[in-house]
């Protein structure tokens, strides 16, 4: 069984497509974020936390719940909450199986269209991980330690000289066609986080 989980679902490698539980009231439409006053004036706190639409302080009644991620996409499932069951000491100790299932499905479906590495290289980054965990193991520590950071160095290196130049065509590709929806999709990200991606290697230097 999969419960909720306050922190949200996170697969690695998309991490941009955070699941969670969303909720629906009577009316099938999705409650706005309860808004909590910290006593500091105009400062308010807002959560979406499911267990907290159960009507109580004039609260929203959410009546189903149904999986959703960050990206926007929504689960075709729902499901009644049985508010009885809905612990108020450890409201992620309620099942949700079904949603996270949906969401899984979703994201394999995002990893499937995003582009894969080659296997080479896969195997390649594999190794270099590999190596680098077991320099934790080295006798002469402070020895590890610095190797670990020349071969920092070296893999930083070889990003800023070759992450730049493929965000900046990416991102003339961009301008001239209007494809972040395809540039998204290829890294598996929602198209915020593939601009901010984007953004961060086309002015990405190495000194």
């Amino acid at each position: 069984m999969v419960y909720g989980v306050r922190d949200g679902w996170r697969r690695g490698g998309f991490e941009s497509h955070e699941g969670m539980v969303g909720v629906l009231l009577a009316d099938g439409s999705e409650p706005k974020p309860v808004l909590f006053d910290l006593g500091s004036g105009a400062t308010f706190h807002e959560s979406s936390d499911w267990w907290l639409y159960d009507g109580a302080l004039r609260r929203p009644t959410a009546v189903s719940m149904r999986g959703r991620c960050a990206c926007g996409w929504r689960g075709t499932k729902t499901y009644p909450i049985d508010w009885a069951k809905v612990r108020e000491d450890d409201p992620d100790a309620y099942d949700t199986s079904g949603l996270y299932g949906e969401w899984e499905a979703h994201l394999d479906d995002v990893a499937a269209r995003a582009v894969a590495l080659p296997e080479d290289l896969a195997a390649l980054l594999g190794q270099v991980r590999e190596r680098l965990d077991r320099l934790w193991l080295e006798e002469d520590k402070a020895r590890g330690y610095a190797t670990m950071l020349k071969a920092c160095d070296a893999l930083e290196a070889m990003v800023a000289d070759t992450g730049p130049e493929a965000a900046r065509a990416l991102a003339d590709k961009h301008d001239e066609g209007g494809v972040m929806p395809a540039v998204a999709e290829a890294l598996g990200m929602t198209e915020k986080a593939a601009r901010a991606r984007l953004l961060h290697y086309e002015h990405l230097t190495w000194r």
